[in-house]
């Protein structure tokens, strides 16, 4: 049978993005039926992805899940594309489950439908339409490589199992929740009822193979509102804000200045100058100054890959000491304890690392001006190394002794999540030989990543892929793609991950 499908599908054409070094041998049929998905299903694929991506699967807090268009119409295709596909489909609310084979041993391929929100104005097209020509050989839309993309793969790699009639010992179960952006309480509260596969890969991070990530953590500032700053000619801040979604890098910041003079804005002018990655706009109405910064969006998980446009902007903003507004005292909390670093460096204690987890991250995400008061949300991502009550402690000292110096009425609210390790995961070397198989590389190792998957919550779970190491991860950002090579590149090494595992 899978010769028939080899000759059906021209397999002597050499297949795109494989190499034939890996560490150890992968089995006949992996090669052979990943060979086919390549030669008959990339137009497929691609059309699936279209279809996802048309779907706003954005949490909406004014429209409950159950009764949202998007969400529900992003099922209806998905279970659409189960029966044309000719799997089973079962919808259980928040959690879809697609599944190929009979047994009662299984494979799990664990991904998400929602997406991180968007602002369209920063994209060429409408971000839910598939853009494939605006950067030829990208795939451009919110949720094409997290995690729509994920999806579509899997389900072509399903496809071209279920094509070869390859007899499997254990069923494949594509499972896609639908808040995973926004809320875990769902799916937690659905594994309480049902059994999970035994074993289980998550379609939503980078390769090689993540067996740990970093726990999320979230420290938040308010600057209350203050006496009013008395009358005068010095430059006052008013305004300060910055950021979109507390998941993102923010890429916008704007400052006001009340009061300000020409001189003020060539000493910001020359102090932004210094930085890299930057653009400023500055604005006159009057003798107001506003200050708009550009920086670059990533996922907070991964700050070196973004700019992000409040630190920045506070640090363009040192060229005075501001003085009586909540913006103000922002601005000097930020450059005192935060600073332009990735890693809290300058916040007391608190910076520290793991030897294979990595730094803890420390990124301002979202500034938002309230009604006389200001409040800031830090991303944390921590390692293993330190006990919560211990950082916990630390930020509080940090905390607790600037305040006292510069803004007594400033308040601090702390979230420490754990970090995770896998430590039973059998299938580890199995991916890992895939991985070096289809890309060439030598001595892959699994990798700790600063973002957190479902893979928590289920057992003998790891991640694989659709991100390549040393790449922007470009998911939550405002440029969000998949290469056409990478998701090609995905569908071979999906294809035959899952036939070695399930065989």
């Amino acid at each position: 049978m899978l010769k028939k499908l080899a000759s059906l599908a021209l397999l002597l054409q050499a297949p795109l993005l494989t190499a034939p070094l890996h560490a150890m041998p992968l089995s006949e049929p992996a090669t052979e039926i990943a060979r086919y998905a390549l030669a008959v299903y990339p137009q497929q694929l691609t059309a699936s992805l279209a279809g996802m991506v048309r779907y706003n699967t954005v949490a909406d807090p004014a429209v409950p899940f159950d009764k949202n268009p998007q969400h529900l119409g992003f099922k209806k295709f998905l279970g659409e594309e189960a029966a044309r596909l000719g799997f089973d489909f079962e919808d259980h609310g928040h959690v879809l489950v697609i599944g190929h084979g009979d047994s009662s041993d299984r494979v799990g391929i664990i991904t998400h439908g929602d997406v991180q929100p968007v602002n369209p104005a920063k994209w060429a097209k409408s971000p839910f339409e598939l853009d494939a020509t605006s950067e030829p050989g990208r795939l451009i839309a919110r949720g094409a490589e997290d995690d729509k993309g994920p999806i579509a793969t899997a389900l072509y790699a399903m496809k071209a199992i279920k094509d070869s009639a390859l007899p499997l010992k254990k069923r494949l179960e594509l499972y896609v929740y639908m808040a995973e952006e926004s809320d875990w309480g769902p799916l937690e509260e659905f594994l309480k009822t049902h059994l999970p596969p035994q074993m289980n890969i998550t379609l939503d991070s980078e390769y090689p193979v993540v067996t740990a990530e970093k726990g999320w953590g979230a420290v938040t500032v308010t600057m209350p509102a203050m006496a009013a700053p008395a009358a005068g000619k010095e430059p006052v801040l008013t305004e300060f804000a910055g950021g979109f979604f507390g998941s993102q890098i923010p890429e916008d910041a704007s400052a006001v200045i009340g009061n300000a003079t020409r001189a003020l804005e060539a000493q910001i002018r020359q102090r932004a100058a210094r930085q890299k990655g930057m653009r400023y706009d500055y604005a006159w109405q009057g003798r107001e100054l506003k200050v708009t910064a550009l920086g670059l969006s990533a996922h907070s998980s991964k700050p070196e890959d973004g700019v992000n446009a409040i630190s920045m902007l506070a640090d363009a903003l040192k060229v005075r000491p501001w003085t009586g507004t909540p913006a103000a005292s922002m601005v000097r909390f930020l450059n005192d304890l935060v600073g332009t670093g990735l890693y809290g460096e300058r916040f007391g204690k608190v910076a520290y690392r793991d030897a294979f987890m990595g730094r803890m991250t420390v990124a301002p995400t979202v500034l938002k001006q309230k009604v006389g008061a200001i409040e800031l949300n830090i991303n944390l991502r921590r390692p293993r190394g330190k006990p919560a009550a211990e950082l916990k402690e630390q930020f509080q000292q940090a905390f607790g002794q600037w305040k006292r110096l510069h803004a007594p009425q400033a308040r601090m609210a702390l979230e420490i999540g754990e970090p995770w390790v896998q430590t039973d995961a059998p299938q580890v070397p199995v991916l890992l030989d895939v991985f070096e198989h289809y890309t060439g590389a030598r001595g892959a190792r699994p990798i700790s990543i600063g973002g957190g998957t479902n893979s928590r919550l289920f057992p003998k779970a790891v991640s694989f892929g659709p991100a390549m190491p040393g790449m922007p991860y470009t998911g939550h950002s405002e440029h969000e793609y998949i290469t056409n090579a990478q998701l090609l590149l995905n569908l071979q090494m999906y294809t035959a991950v899952l036939v070695e595992l399930a065989r």
